[in-house]
């Protein structure tokens, strides 16, 4: 963290514990407003493979959304979900390799990310942006989300029960959202009166208590779906300790893929996990092959 990052969030304190003073549940707002606004956007060029893709404009409720496909048309179709702060081209990698499994490939930049419009993006928006997607380019068999894009996944899948079965690769999703918010607090140091109005904020919001926001939760729910889920021992922002109990619960529709020494970025970008992904899929594939002989 440099200097100015530094006293940007000596500021973004400092001003939020003033204003909670007078009145927490105005800070909680102005709070969840910095909570939902990605400050860190890669200025990265388009990698090679992104030059080969189709890119779309989708209009959808948060404005454009940017698409890129390849492939198309095929049998099968993948939708991959990037994380906070990311964007699709950080998913370059994976485009080769799930073509040559005959996948049509779908990659998105959520709302306020990438070239997708908007400054903001909440849990929410992002699950309406795949909504968006999937109704245009869809239906998807399978599914690859990384952190945010994962738990968005999830949801999306219990919103939409109708759904036929699929693949589901969940790369450290964000598990609990009451540890995204846990995180962010001690981060900030805020004091208890604003994470109350802020959890406050979220019920006004969704009708839920932040804690329903959990892949714990909903996972289980999803027997219908097959699910790969990897995960790190040393991920500092989605912790392996918040996926334990769904571990200890051993649903039979989820294989968990623990990894070592890999953190929350580099595992999507690991050539090992990535073959993992791959076999994965290819099973699926091979057993769909079997039944039409």
């Amino acid at each position: 963290m440099n200097i100015a990052q530094k006293l940007v969030i000596n500021y973004l304190r400092a001003r939020l514990n003033i204003i909670s003073v007078f009145s927490p549940a105005r800070a909680a707002i102005s709070a969840y407003g910095i909570f939902s606004t990605p400050f860190r956007k890669s200025r990265k060029p388009a990698p090679p493979v992104f030059n080969q893709s189709e890119r779309l404009i989708l209009k959808a409720t948060s404005g454009n959304l940017n698409v890129y496909r390849w492939n198309q048309p095929a049998l099968k179709k993948i939708l991959i979900l990037h994380g906070f702060e990311s964007r699709a081209y950080n998913f370059d990698a994976y485009v080769k390799p799930l073509t040559r499994l005959g996948f049509e490939v779908v990659a998105m930049d959520a709302p306020a990310h990438g070239a997708s419009d908007g400054t903001k993006l909440s849990l929410p928006d992002y699950v309406s942006a795949i909504s968006s997607v999937a109704e245009r380019f869809g239906p998807f068999q399978a599914y690859l989300g990384h952190s945010f894009g994962g738990l968005a996944l999830g949801m999306y899948l219990e919103d939409n029960s109708d759904l036929p079965a699929s693949d589901a690769i969940l790369i450290a999703p964000a598990t609990e959202t009451t540890t995204a918010i846990d995180s962010f607090f001690r981060f900030l140091q805020l004091g208890k009166a604003i994470r109350e109005a802020f959890d406050q904020h979220i019920r006004k919001l969704s009708g839920r208590d932040p804690a329903y926001f959990s892949l714990n939760r909903i996972v289980p729910t999803l027997s219908s779906h097959r699910f790969l889920w990897i995960h790190d021992e040393d991920d500092d922002l989605t912790p392996l300790a918040d996926v334990k109990p769904l571990m200890d619960l051993n649903p039979e529709h989820v294989h968990f893929i623990i990894t070592q020494g890999l953190g929350h970025r580099r595992i999507y970008r690991d050539n090992k996990v990535r073959q993992s992904i791959m076999d994965f899929l290819l099973e699926e594939v091979q057993e769909d092959g079997d039944e039409g002989t």
